[in-house]
């Protein structure tokens, strides 16, 4: 019995190897590792940045409403649905490949009965032979002598891990999404209450001229130009009516459901608040720990791991056969007192010729990971051009917001002023015209800079690569 357990044994006490994969090193980050220098950050010079990896999305979201729209986002988008079954795929995929490393164990019983007659003087003779064989085998398993079925197992657990970050990528960017059209709902919003009540100061300064125009103390060039204006606002009306609808269709689509109503801001004062302040700064790590870099770099391992299993190629392949068991007349004592049998047929390959192909596949591979290094490269290029990008804003968002409230406040003035002028006959309808076009533009241009601050934060959020609550959902792909 000893010797059928040694027969079957045999693979996996020949099955260590060698790793022909190259030494990993992770790529230099080429880019600096400071704050760009400029006015734009000058309010963030000296401000520590903040891990955002380290923030939960429900702790940065503080708007209640926000918060149940992206929860149902991260649980209904089917970008995100997607994505995870990318991961299951990959996953399986890799334990496809790693069953390779495993011989193949079959456990078989047969039985063979035959009759044969023979004759002799007295006449026929009929004679009953049986046998029956019961054994475990393992068939052309490949020994693993040069690394070859480990490089490519590596290689398929680097591409998983790689699904993995691009599902978190993917849940951030389905966040972001959700966020940027909730906020543009909102901004329209306000923009379509600004043009209607920009519409009704036009309709009344239109019958204001037409009552001076019936007095003789207003010209057809006043009424016309009153009814310009009010016609225009009519135009806008319309369009931000449209925008409203389409943005809760893109917010619709984003989520992956519809968004009830109570659900969506009044406007955009209604959203003050809704994002926490947290001071964010450039460093490596979080430039290094972003999931797309994340990604970059699985895919980059993934392609080391290939150049091994493409130099395990030019080596000989050891692939064994062997099988132990028991063979009987009887099938009752089969497994009692039935002889031992095995067999044990190892086979070696070695290749000589092969067109070239075995080289071809070697270069390719390289230059394979001399790709996914450019990539992993320009990937943080990418996220600190990003980041930089949001710093710079948040530098100067505060200032701008604030000139921009200033400036409303000063178009009301000038508005109310030049309206009270014209009615009392002391200034000309132009004045009036004039202001409030200026009004329009200074609460409309507030609204866009109201949005983009808030846009800021969820962008610095999102490039920070932040979220431990969404790095734990993937997590979960893993388990």
């Amino acid at each position: 019995m000893s010797a059928r357990l040694l027969a079957a044994c045999v693979p996996f006490l020949l099955a260590g190897c060698i790793s022909l994969d190259p030494h990993y090193d992770r790529p230099t980050a080429p880019v600096s590792g400071q704050l760009p220098a400029g006015e734009a950050y000058a309010s963030l010079k000296g401000i520590q940045g903040n891990n955002y990896r380290d923030i939960d999305w429900q702790q940065y979201i503080l708007d209640a409403r926000l918060r149940q729209v992206v929860a149902m986002a991260l649980d209904s988008s089917r970008d995100l649905r997607e994505a995870v079954a990318s991961v299951k795929s990959a996953r399986a995929q890799y334990g496809e490949e790693r069953s390779y490393l495993f011989p193949t164990i079959n456990a078989g019983l047969s039985g063979t009965r035959s009759r044969s007659l023979s004759s002799n003087g007295s006449g026929n003779q009929t004679a009953l032979t049986s046998s029956y064989e019961g054994d475990a085998s393992t068939s052309s398993f490949e020994l693993d002598l040069f690394g070859k079925n480990q490089s490519l197992t590596r290689e398929q657990y680097e591409t998983w891990l790689g699904t993995v970050e691009g599902a978190r990528s993917t849940r951030l960017t389905v966040l972001y999404n959700t966020v940027d059209y909730w906020l543009t709902l909102a901004a329209d919003k306000s923009n379509l209450v600004i043009a209607k009540e920009t519409a009704e100061s036009a309709r009344q300064s239109m019958e204001v001229t037409q009552t001076q125009l019936r007095h003789g103390t207003a010209s057809m060039v006043d009424v016309s130009s009153a009814a310009t204006t009010y016609h225009s606002a009519l135009a806008d009306v319309a369009k931000y009516q449209t925008s409203v609808a389409q943005d809760k269709n893109a917010l619709d689509l984003v989520v992956g459901r519809a968004v009830p109503d109570n659900l969506i801001p009044e406007n955009i004062d209604a959203v003050a608040n809704a994002f926490k302040e947290i001071p964010a700064g450039i460093s490596s790590d979080v430039l290094l720990n972003r999931p797309d870099v994340l990604e970059a770099e699985h895919n980059l391992k993934s392609a080391n791991a290939s150049i091994g299993a493409a130099r395990a190629n030019f080596f000989p392949s050891i692939s064994l056969t062997a099988s132990g068991g028991a063979a009987s007349s009887d099938l009752s004592s089969l497994f009692k007192h039935g002889a031992g049998v095995w067999s044990f047929s190892p086979s070696i390959s070695l290749p000589i010729f092969t067109g070239g192909y075995n080289i071809s596949q070697l270069n390719y591979t390289k230059a394979q990971k001399e790709y996914y290094v450019a990539a992993y490269e320009k990937s943080v290029q990418t996220a600190f051009q990003e980041v930089a990008d949001a710093l710079a804003r948040r530098g100067t968002i505060n200032d701008q917001l604030t000139a921009q409230k200033n400036n409303t406040k000063a178009s009301e003035e000038y508005y109310r002023l030049a309206d009270l002028r014209y009615r009392n006959g002391v200034d000309t309808w132009l004045n009036v015209l004039d202001a409030q076009r200026t009004l329009y533009t200074a609460r409309t241009s507030l609204v866009s800079v109201q949005q983009e601050y808030y846009n800021n934060l969820i962008t610095l959020y999102k490039v920070m690569g932040g979220g431990t609550a969404l790095k734990e959902k993937t997590a979960e792909l893993q388990q």
